[in-house]
């Protein structure tokens, strides 16, 4: 309860915000987060911690209807994810901008290989909301999964601040390509 109360105070005040006002939020007294947590600084790791997990948005996935047309399914994942990683984002940014260093003792770092464990869990449930059209499709579930991964996330981003292809306009372009009819000199 505490972590879910401090994160969109996190998200909007940063390092900046105090036990105090999550207190009060929360409502409960400050001296109770010292009793869950050795200090704000502890707090705000487990608020990281809370906001990287994955957990949330397999979830939403595992919860999207198998019987859906394939199109509506993956603009639900799309929207999905793009909303986990804009909230990791907001509140990972929000932090750094405000000062907040990572500085934690190896011992209470993430194990090694989280991210990419969390990738593999989010590949292995995009690929399940793929195969129940396994039969109509010219790639593999995970081939397909993997493309619609890399298209949704792009590594670049438009100079001029456009936030790049809505969910439906992604699933479209994948699902159908971007020539207007099928033989169509390019």
């Amino acid at each position: 309860m505490i972590v879910a109360t401090t994160l969109p105070l996190v998200a909007e005040y940063g390092a900046a915000v105090t036990t105090n006002r999550i207190a009060r939020a929360a409502g409960i007294g400050e001296g109770t987060i010292f009793r869950v947590f050795t200090d704000k600084d502890d707090l705000l790791q487990a608020c990281l911690a809370e906001v990287m997990n994955p957990e949330h948005v397999l979830r939403e996935l595992a919860s999207i209807p198998l019987d859906d047309p394939l199109a509506d399914r993956l603009v639900q994942a799309a929207e999905a994810l793009r909303a986990h990683l804009e909230r990791m984002g907001t509140v990972i940014g929000t932090l750094h901008a405000s000062g907040h260093q990572r500085g934690r003792p190896a011992a209470d770092r993430p194990a090694p290989g989280g991210r990419e464990a969390s990738m593999k869990a989010t590949h292995e449930a995009l690929t399940e909301l793929i195969e129940p059209d396994r039969a109509v499709l010219r790639l593999e579930p995970e081939t397909i999964a993997s493309v619609f991964l890399g298209m949704l996330f792009p590594r670049f981003h438009p100079a001029s601040g456009e936030a790049g292809p809505s969910s439906h306009d992604l699933v479209d372009i994948l699902l159908h390509g971007v020539v207007t009819a099928p033989g169509s000199p390019v």
